[in-house]
């Protein structure tokens, strides 16, 4: 079996390569922004079923050379995602997310791909009620412009489908975490800051109510929707223990026996939702899955992880991971000291 993967040297996506490598070639299309780190894929780059194409996916040209004929499967991932970039600036994320995905969509139909995963967000519903669930036939309610970059990719697959009789699908995930998270999200981020004694940004009253799952978790779903999901489906994915981010930043300082001082408060950032979780019933009943990793057991790895990978976040710290790609590509500096 042959995947295309957008945007693989990121958290999600370098995870889904770990999981798959040795059953499939791989064909890791990535830009290599400040997010793609390739320390992410340091074993499964070992395995001779994958291989790297640096590439934009809003280049049609680059993506048609690098996607071969018999291309199986396209996992698009590739996105600007960090939503207080998207306050400051839109343009990259309609660019990135909403002309790239066309892009992908219509390369991919030229090449008949057989399958389209599209990786979306629980971001496109919008604010829950303080007790909603986000169903996946519920109304796009984007709140940020990262969100309205999604959901516009989104309407973009489901008119493939319609249009072109594409087999796509489309997941939308709650909020991931695990091992090899660039850390500028909130956990990575909280975690690399504690271990340091450093501040942790509070956004607000903290009351912002998140729902987590473990990125292995997360890609074992996405494994399960590529194999067995039901044509023109969307299917979601969550942990299913929506938490308050000012408890599981009390959670995490325990954990590590620190003080509660470490928190700062910050002013509270434009349009932020107050509450995303998803109902992912569906992918349950539908495909077999279910997150095995418990919040509590999950959160306890990833603060291993990071104890225990300080080498990894100084490189992202101070933008060293990105000099092996000036050398490989000469491509001009681009992030460094993007913390």
């Amino acid at each position: 079996m042959t995947i295309f993967v957008t945007g693989g040297a990121g958290f999600i996506g370098s995870e889904f390569i770990r999981q798959m490598a040795g059953s499939a070639r791989i064909i890791n299309f990535d830009k290599l922004t400040y997010a793609g780190n390739l320390d992410n894929l340091t074993e499964a780059a070992k395995d001779p079923g994958y291989s790297l194409v640096k590439g934009d996916v809003c280049d049609a040209g680059a993506v048609m050379a690098a996607m071969p004929e018999d291309c199986d499967a396209v996992v698009h991932f590739a996105a600007e995602s960090h939503v207080d970039r998207s306050i400051v600036g839109a343009e990259e994320f309609v660019l990135t997310n909403v002309l790239g995905t066309q892009i992908m969509l219509e390369v991919s139909r030229q090449r008949r791909v057989k399958r389209f995963l599209h990786i979306s967000t629980d971001e496109v519903g919008g604010d829950m009620p303080p007790d909603g669930w986000f169903k996946e036939d519920d109304p796009l309610q984007a709140s940020s412009p990262y969100a309205a970059s999604k959901a516009s990719a989104e309407l973009f697959v489901r008119a493939a489908a319609r249009t072109h009789g594409m087999n796509t699908l489309i997941t939308r995930t709650s909020n991931n975490y695990g091992p090899y998270q660039f850390p500028e999200k909130l956990l990575p981020l909280a975690i690399s800051n504690v271990l340091e004694d450093r501040p942790i940004p509070v956004y607000g009253d903290g009351m912002q109510v998140r729902d987590w799952v473990h990125v292995t978790d997360n890609c074992r779903a996405l494994r399960a929707v590529l194999e067995r999901g039901r044509v023109g489906e969307t299917y979601h994915i969550g942990g299913g223990n929506p938490l308050p981010n000012i408890e599981v930043l009390r959670t995490l300082l325990k954990t590590l026996g620190k003080p509660e001082s470490l928190m700062t408060r910050v002013t509270d950032r434009p349009g932020h939702d107050r509450r995303y979780a998803v109902d992912f019933t569906k992918t349950t009943q539908e495909l077999g899955w279910k997150p095995e990793i418990s919040f509590a057991d999950g959160l306890a790895q990833t603060i291993r992880w990071y104890q225990d990978n300080p080498e990894w976040v100084r490189r992202c710290r101070s933008g060293e991971y990105r000099k092996y790609y000036e050398q490989m590509y000469g491509a001009r500096e681009a992030g460094a000291s993007v913390l």
